[in-house]
């Protein structure tokens, strides 16, 4: 926009730089400036006359106003002769306007107006038609009293900044005594933490210690009772073969009442010291191709001598066409074998179905076993994978049983790499299904990572960890503690991180608990190397989806698998 002319003025002596003086903080005044700017305006005007004065220069001043979106007052001063713009008073101009514009023939001052242009024609038209202004003495007055209210104001604006200040330090004094208790508190709940990490270890000793007891116990009384039992076996099975002596009837049916007996408590033995073995972690998968094909044979005939009747059929689904299967064979009949014993045992009437087909996931076979049995009630179906637990019910009574094989065959699909599942509706049957990783090529070798956290007090050990991880991880990083393993986690986010089971500090066990709490943690695949019968550590371990290693036989196979059947498991956690 245009600027528009306010008002114009000669300059050629002293008497004129009072009245330019006067006039710009009036015109300030009129355009809606404050006080403050309006003395500003004044006092360059002034600084710029004298000036002009000195040198002896003819000025004309006009006065001018610029709207739009940055209003401001503009003053041109224009002569015809040649000027110097250096000087105190163009100095204290530039520092009091927002612009100082030089050109060869005039110079234009600019002050902004913050809050818009309201011009106050009365006292414009006032200006315009007086053509001279006050007495030198009445606009020296004039100057003693804006520098008096400047001076008062500069006054209460230094008590003011006093009173600031020393609100200021009564703050910081406050921020330093907070600061001082918040150390003190903070420093407590570490020693509270430090103490509560010892107690958990020890607690986790403690249990580890109680696991290991069980599991020896299960598994001697296991190793004392089959010596018996087989005994027992054996002696009837002489009684009853062709070389022993003729019985009778009753006898004879004695006998085999002993026989079956016997055989039944053998298998309750192997299944309990099969169930120490699993939980303790001592019983490791051993991977090669299966043909399914033979595993579904031998299934089926294991299982239909055991149906109750003519009442129940075994009806086994045709294989399809499916990718290959590179699991434990052993392990994964035995499942099956549970599952369908399981069945059989709680079906009266109708039949017994299994089927196997692609799973899930891409990678992954899926085998379903339904029934048309009893069912299982809802509040019931939590606990059918507890130990030695039996749902109530009339065919429990004459179902021989622990209450182990769900249990076991669980940790089975687990140390496999599988999960195990079951739904089921009272009076209809029930549906167990067994899901398995298929594809050969994850057995091979672990994906690659870009950081890999170390954590062992035995720097012998880490070492052995850090060459066995070439060509695996791009960066190692190692902790001599769990404390600090853990500290270095949060700060790097590694892609792989193995600790020592007897980490100073903080356990390796105690540090993986942390891990799986942190939600930018809990997938990180962990392997935990430790020593000779972990005895609960296994199963800890196996609960908080983490990898086991002996640190008696670190090599670069058996750290690749580690790290591989790591980051399996982590996978299979993030995908459910």
């Amino acid at each position: 926009m245009t600027p528009s002319e306010l008002l114009r003025l000669v300059i050629s002596d002293e008497r004129d730089v009072f009245l330019l003086r006067q006039r710009g903080r009036q015109v300030a005044a009129a355009i809606g400036l404050d006080g403050q700017d309006q003395v500003r305006v004044a006092t360059a005007l002034s600084d710029i006359g004298r000036e002009l004065v000195r040198q002896d220069v003819r000025a004309t001043a006009v006065f001018r106003t610029r709207r739009g979106s940055a209003p401001a007052l503009l003053v041109e001063l224009t002569w015809q002769a040649v000027v110097s713009g250096s000087g105190p008073g163009w100095d204290t101009a530039r520092r009091l306007m927002n612009a100082l514009v030089m050109t060869s023939t005039g110079v234009t001052l600019v002050k902004n107006v913050p809050h818009g242009i309201v011009l106050d024609e009365g006292l414009l038209g006032e200006l315009r038609e007086t053509s001279t202004g006050t007495s030198a003495l009445d606009e020296l007055r004039a100057q003693n009293q804006e520098l008096l209210e400047t001076l008062e104001n500069l006054e209460g604006k230094s008590k003011e900044l006093e009173r600031l200040n020393d609100e200021l330090e009564e703050t910081n004094r406050g921020v330093v005594a907070l600061y001082q208790e918040l150390s003190e508190e903070l420093e407590q709940t570490n020693q509270g933490v430090v103490a509560l990490y010892a107690e958990l270890d020890a607690k986790s000793a403690e249990l580890r210690d109680a696991a290991s007891a069980r599991i020896r116990f299960w598994s001697n009384i296991s190793h004392e009772l089959r010596a018996p039992i087989n005994s027992v076996v054996g002696l009837t099975r002489l009684l009853g073969g062709p070389g022993g002596d003729p019985m009778t009837d009753d006898q004879r049916h004695h006998v085999d009442l002993i026989n079956e007996s016997a055989a039944t408590l053998l298998a309750l033995v192997n299944e309990l010291l099969d169930t120490a073995k699993a939980e303790s972690g001592s019983l490791q998968p051993r991977m090669a191709p299966v043909a399914l094909d033979y595993v579904v044979t031998q299934l089926r005939s294991a299982v239909r001598p055991m149906l109750r009747s003519g009442d129940v059929q075994l009806v086994v689904d045709a294989l399809p066409a499916l990718r290959p299967l590179v699991t434990d064979e052993t392990m994964l009949v035995r499942i099956l074998r549970n599952v369908l014993s399981n069945a059989v045992k709680f079906t009266r009437r109708g039949e017994i179905r299994f089927t196997a087909a692609e799973g899930p996931g891409p990678d992954e076979i899926r085998f379903v076993v339904t029934d048309t049995g009893i069912g299982i009630p809802p509040e019931e179906q939590s606990r059918v994978f507890e130990e030695f637990y039996q749902v109530p019910n009339a065919l429990q009574i004459g179902a021989s049983g622990t209450g182990l094989g769900l249990s076991y065959a669980r940790k089975l699909a687990e140390i496999l790499g599988g999960t195990l599942s079951l739904s089921s509706t009272p009076g209809e049957g029930t549906e167990v299904v067994l899901t398995l990783p298929s594809a050969a090529d994850e057995f091979v070798q672990p994906a690659a990572v870009e950081c890999a956290l170390i954590a062992d007090g035995d720097e012998k050990c880490r070492e052995q960890l850090r060459e066995a991880l070439a060509g695996i991880a791009t960066e190692v990083v190692e902790a001599e503690d769990g404390r600090s393993a853990l500290n270095l986690a949060k700060e790097r986010r590694p892609d792989l991180v193995l600790l020592s089971a007897s980490a100073p500090l903080m356990s390796g066990s105690a540090v993986l608990s942390v891990l799986r709490l942190d939600p930018d943690l809990a997938g990180v695949p962990v392997v935990i190397v430790c020593g000779d019968d972990p005895g609960g550590l296994a199963r800890s371990v196996h609960g908080l989806g983490a990898a086991m290693l002996h640190e008696a036989r670190i090599s670069p196979e058996t750290v690749s698998r580690a790290i591989r059947d790591a980051q399996l498991t982590a996978r299979r956690t993030d995908t459910r």
